[in-house]
């Protein structure tokens, strides 16, 4: 789909469908006000953040309660246009820790294209549209390409994600045709055991391509045993 016609769908939805997509309210936003205060109570209080590892993990909130459930109205509800409030707090919360950075690639994590065709969009790409309508940061969406179809992740142990995963990715045609001289921030929805980044940053390194950290919606409460999809 491109973007045209979920720019057209995401109006749509607003002007013709006026219901929360969580709660079924009426509303004449992506979601109630309600409902927008529950995933708000989800961000993380970034002056405590969650241990970061390799490559380093900015996350705009915990994968749990109002905003699991808007990822999922997101990805598997046919709902594109939330990614419009979504990407665009993510961005705000990068601009309040980060501040105005500069020197940095948006590139999100692609899907690959039967999926993207059954879905009719890449949560990812729109997500990453969004934050850096907001961040200001440029945006590639074909530095990178899936190249296997992976089996979903939420089914696998960490050890069968890491197997999944492995040779997923390849560069794609913008970065083919011109590596980037910066670092990479890449952007997904969701980070659990951080596989999927893990793979993606070793494609870019293969290719002498720095990789700064990756930029997530929500992070998984795996001190807590919670685990989610990546």
């Amino acid at each position: 789909m491109n973007r045209f016609n979920w720019n057209l769908r995401g109006l749509l939805n607003l002007v013709v469908k006026t219901s929360c997509p969580l709660c079924q309210r009426s509303t004449a936003r992506e979601f109630c006000l309600d409902c927008q205060r529950q995933i708000q109570r989800c961000q993380l209080n970034h002056n405590h953040p969650f241990p970061l590892g390799q490559p380093s993990v900015f996350a705009w909130g915990y994968y749990g309660g109002t905003l699991k459930r808007a990822i999922a109205a997101l990805k598997y509800e046919n709902n594109p246009h939330l990614a419009r409030p979504l990407g665009h707090w993510l961005g705000e919360s990068w601009l309040t820790v980060k501040g105005a950075s500069s020197g940095l690639t948006v590139v999100p994590i692609p899907l690959h294209a039967s999926r993207q065709e059954q879905r009719g969009f890449n949560q990812a790409a729109l997500l990453a549209t969004h934050f850096s309508e907001v961040s200001r940061l440029p945006l590639e969406l074909k530095g990178l390409e899936r190249k296997q179809e992976t089996v979903a992740q939420f089914k696998l142990s960490a050890a069968e994600r890491e197997q999944n995963l492995s040779q997923a990715f390849q560069l794609g045609k913008a970065f083919l045709d011109r590596p980037p001289s910066h670092p990479i921030l890449l952007l997904d929805d969701v980070y659990t055991t951080g596989a999927t980044i893990r793979s993606a940053t070793q494609t870019l390194h293969q290719h002498g391509i720095r990789v700064y950290g990756v930029a997530v919606l929500a992070r998984a409460q795996q001190e807590k045993g919670k685990m989610g999809r990546n």
